[in-house]
């Protein structure tokens, strides 16, 4: 190699990395004014920003949702098939809801219809709250006339305008607003979090949100358990009636011949036939009542337990860029 040179030509030496530096900090001093300049403005808008910028409140609902209690059902079902009873026929939900579906729950547009069609107080409904304050009506104008809705009327009644208006609120809700999280994917805790400018908003939507999707998680995950229930109670109300009214005729039966002739059978046929109709009667009672009992136990070992752990409360936790938090924000951004 001629004169010993070992080094490719994109290796450099230290010097030269000093030099580099050097004339980098030199054109950043020529440029000072520049860069000055650059930070004013940064620090004036993010001044502004954090003026004019509305804080968001947040409103935050933590619970546990138990399940029902699988391991004594399974027991149950044990006990049960002893005496010839099928528990499975009694009806169970258990893969209807399992876990995480509650959370898909609180993204529904039916539950987020619901809760925006219920009262934010006396004179006005939740979504009357968000059209004014989100100032909707007014970025909708030239689309639809939504000053001219009632949104009090049945839902049945609902024009496809107001309809639509309201599918709309539910998506800007659903994307900006909501939050439904485990905070823990461990344990059967979920916090539901609505944000909003409006904080009386913020609470009410939340606290209605979550009162409608557990009562109809709760009413679904029972749903068939309490029609088998109601279907064994009117068997049961039916076929006690008919013993009672089989019981009578046999009073009536015997009261008829009340010394009978032990050799004369024909003066006891009636009797008999009617004691007959009371042994048969109660066989199937007590039958129905046994299943009767079978059905309330599955009925509430089924029945998801729901416990609030917090709720909102005001004031609520506020989100909002301080001043000078602010102000140092946009210098770094405009740095970049």
């Amino acid at each position: 190699m001629a004169g010993g040179k070992h080094f490719s030509e994109n290796q450099f030496t230290l010097k030269e990395v000093f030099q580099n530096f050097s004339s980098w900090i030199a054109y950043f001093l020529s440029q000072w004014k520049i860069l000055i300049l650059a930070g004013i403005i940064g620090m004036v808008l993010g001044a502004l920003v954090s003026i004019f910028k509305k804080p968001i409140f947040n409103a935050s609902t933590s619970f546990v949702l138990e399940e029902g209690d699988a391991a004594s059902m399974g027991q149950m079902s044990g006990l049960a098939s002893l005496v010839g009873v099928n528990l499975g026929s009694l009806g169970s939900t258990s893969g209807l809801f399992q876990g995480d579906n509650i959370m898909e729950l609180y993204r529904s547009d039916r539950m987020l219809d619901d809760a925006l069609l219920s009262p934010f107080n006396e004179n006005e409904l939740l979504i009357d709250r968000f059209i004014a304050f989100e100032e909707i009506d007014k970025k909708w104008a030239s689309k639809v006339d939504i000053p001219s809705m009632d949104f009090s009327i049945n839902r049945e009644d609902f024009t496809v305008s107001q309809d639509s208006v309201v599918k709309e609120v539910a998506k800007l809700i659903r994307e900006n607003q909501l939050s439904v999280t485990k905070p823990d994917r461990k344990l059967s805790i979920i916090q539901v979090t609505v944000s909003s400018k409006d904080e009386l908003y913020a609470k009410v939507f939340n606290e209605r949100l979550v009162e409608n999707v557990n009562e109809f998680y709760k009413e679904t995950k029972t749903k068939k358990t309490s029609e088998n229930l109601a279907i064994l109670q009117s068997q049961a109300d039916s076929v006690r009636a008919i013993l009672d009214e089989s019981i009578g005729a046999y009073a009536t039966a015997t009261d008829k011949v009340p010394n009978a002739n032990p050799l004369l059978s024909s003066a006891t046929i009636e009797s008999k036939k009617r004691q007959i109709d009371v042994q048969a009667t109660g066989a199937v009672y007590e039958e129905i009542v046994k299943n009767l009992e079978i059905a309330k136990v599955n009925h509430r070992n089924n029945s998801p337990l729901i416990q609030i752990i917090d709720s909102p409360r005001l004031p609520l936790e506020r989100t909002e860029i301080r001043l000078v938090k602010g102000m140092f924000l946009d210098v770094q951004l405009l740095g970049c």
